[in-house]
């Protein structure tokens, strides 16, 4: 049988040719959203670059004597009272580094030996020291000699309930530790709280790396 073709007219689909108008419209609003999600790209890189740097810092062995606190515990709404008598959130103190040492109001030899170290400590940072502040926490009733607490100078001085310290900082051990809290209220790491002088320096070596790692971040302001 031999083909032939059709004297029908091919059937024809007819689309509606786009509106040059939107297209004009819609070119500069995808143009826009680039941009903005290059410019959040962009401004994110120091904060990833930051954390980047506080996982590696463990494998490297940068964090040798200081041990991370994970997952990172939030202050949240914990609150001291000051040693005349004033109340006061510890989410007060955002927007610096803390060290903070727990200690009873008596504060023995040991005591005294890690509020010293606290002080050295932040005293070798150098330019970074303005970045961080000393808190002393004290977990009981006991009154503070009058003589130590001028020894603290601006230090920040607040006794809290030590059930609501062991809720925060997850440890049992309060008074064995130097903890690190960062400038938005989180617990994220710890020292031992006596140390000698060969682990006072590696403590000091772990603390410069951390404050150069963040030193890009966006703090709040008190």
């Amino acid at each position: 049988m031999k083909y032939q073709p059709s004297d029908e007219p091919l059937g024809l689909v007819v689309h509606s040719l786009p509106n040059p108008q939107d297209i004009g419209q819609t070119a500069p609003l995808a143009t826009g959203r680039w941009k903005l999600v290059a410019i959040v790209v962009v401004c994110s890189i120091p904060v990833l670059a930051a954390y980047l740097a506080f996982l590696l810092m463990p494998a490297q062995g940068r964090a040798g004597l200081g041990e991370f606190i994970s997952p990172a515990r939030p202050v949240g709404a914990l609150a001291g009272v000051t040693l005349d008598g004033v109340t006061q959130p510890l989410v007060s103190l955002q927007g610096r580094w803390l060290l903070v040492s727990v200690a009873d109001g008596g504060c023995d030899a040991p005591c005294q030996r890690q509020l010293f170290i606290q002080r050295q400590l932040r005293a070798t940072l150098g330019k970074d020291q303005e970045r961080v502040d000393r808190v002393w926490l004290v977990s009981d009733a006991v009154a503070v000699d009058p003589v130590l607490r001028a020894a603290m100078g601006d230090a920040v001085v607040l006794r809290v309930d030590p059930q609501a310290l062991r809720d925060w900082l997850q440890t049992p051990s309060l008074h064995d530790y130097l903890f690190v809290v960062d400038p938005f209220g989180n617990a994220m790491m710890r020292f031992p709280a006596q140390v000698d002088a060969a682990q006072a320096s590696r403590m000091r070596r772990d603390l410069d790396h951390l404050l150069r790692a963040t030193a890009a971040w966006s703090v709040p302001q008190r």
